[in-house]
């Protein structure tokens, strides 16, 4: 059985929405970007904020893996953040 291979999460500004909850996410991060939260990424680390402060990071393929990603246009905070 072959597994999903997982692509980091590319460079860029984005909107951030954790996968549905799963009680052990609390822990993670994820409680932190929950509903939402502007994401930058790097490529190989992403970084959370809210309010233009930073509240959690992980890496670019965990969160690929566990989080839903809008393209912010022009590289901007959302209003939402």
């Amino acid at each position: 059985m072959s597994r999903k291979s997982i692509e980091a999460l590319a460079s860029g500004h984005y909107w951030a929405v954790p996968h549905a909850p799963f009680p052990l996410d609390a822990g993670n991060g994820h409680e932190e970007v929950f509903p939402g939260a502007h994401g930058v990424s790097d490529g190989k680390w992403v970084t959370f904020y809210k309010n233009g402060e930073e509240v959690w990071a992980c890496n670019a393929v965990y969160a690929a893996a566990h989080f839903d990603f809008s393209a912010l246009p022009h590289g901007g905070a959302s209003t939402a953040d």
